[in-house]
């Protein structure tokens, strides 16, 4: 699923580009709004639901073949696991215990992790710079943690569930470096979708099921955004600009979600951010820009972020 990127971006994918990193911001406070009273797992179950129906209309209408080989399964799963389906669950479970806001920080500690993953696991060597970023991350991290820990009412678990679910999209995207998946990126995602899917609803069914009830008006409008906007809009909009997009629209892109997220929980919930929150966002986006603002080369643009190809994950 690798492509060249180009070094410039039409109008059309500027806008694009503009309206894909809006809908992911603002995905984190709508998830928020519909779990705070359906439980979030089954929330999450009929939000991808939908979106598998939107994607695979889609897909028959481009002609793109959904189907299979059996020798991609195990690839597919495996980046599946780590990219989307431990992402979609520990998020989702998150946002229970945590503001909006400060789980789109929280989210977006992902280079720390994957800096860490890739010099332990991988023996890669980061430059200097990566590790400029990942301190700035870290501190971030102890900042949010410490507020946790030591406020009236403070609920780390929900703190360590978006970092574990930042830590597995770090370790997820050093598998999709490492693996060439040689079918659709459409396809791919479908399916990817589809297995977090079926671990959703058996978590749901297993440990919410007597929860069940049907959304209220202001929950199915929480659910129509999730699947036709974040999952089915953004992941198709992303594919299109996967292959497009030069680094620097990559890293900027990212690095506004966050902020986004904060600003639109103030502006749709009510959300009144600490100076911790302020404070770890501005180096949450400083770790970003160290990591994903590479440097400018003479001859070639970099290709855009593997990990932005497989996320951007919400």
């Amino acid at each position: 699923m690798r492509t060249a990127s180009t070094s410039s971006l039409s109008r059309r994918d500027a806008v694009l580009l503009v309206l894909l990193t809006l809908s992911w911001g603002f995905t984190w406070p709508v998830m928020k709004y519909g779990v705070r009273e359906l439980p979030p797992l089954f929330f999450r179950t009929l939000c991808t639901v939908g979106a598998l129906l939107i994607l695979a209309l889609y897909a028959r209408a481009t002609g793109v073949r959904l189907a299979l080989e059996r020798a991609d399964w195990l690839d597919v799963a495996r980046l599946a696991v780590p990219n989307v389906v431990i992402w979609h669950i520990a998020v989702i479970l998150a946002l229970t215990l945590l503001p909006a806001g400060r789980s789109a920080i929280l989210g977006y500690t992902m280079p720390l992790w994957a800096a860490i993953i890739g010099a332990v696991c991988f023996g890669e060597h980061p430059p200097a710079r990566h590790w400029l970023g990942v301190g700035a991350a870290l501190l971030a991290t102890l900042l949010l943690l410490s507020s946790e820990l030591t406020a009236l009412a403070g609920r780390p678990t929900g703190t360590l569930l978006m970092l574990f679910a930042a830590a597995s999209w770090g370790y997820g995207t050093h598998q999709a470096r490492r693996r060439a998946i040689h079918v659709p990126a459409l396809a791919a995602i479908f399916w990817m979708l589809a297995l977090a899917l079926v671990l959703m609803l058996t978590a749901s069914v297993l440990f919410e099921r007597d929860r069940w009830r049907m959304p209220g008006r202001g929950e199915w409008a929480a659910i129509a955004y999730n699947m036709s906007i974040s999952m089915a809009f953004c992941h198709v909009a992303w594919l299109h600009l996967a292959r497009r997009l030069p680094p620097a629209a990559s890293g900027l892109s990212m690095m506004m979600i966050p902020v986004l997220g904060v600003c639109s929980s103030m502006w749709l919930l009510g959300e009144r951010p600490h100076w911790q929150d302020y404070t770890a966002l501005v180096l949450i986006v400083f770790s970003l820009g160290t990591v994903l603002l590479r440097p400018r080369t003479p001859d070639l643009a970099p290709d855009p972020s593997p990990v932005l190809r497989d996320r951007a994950g919400q």
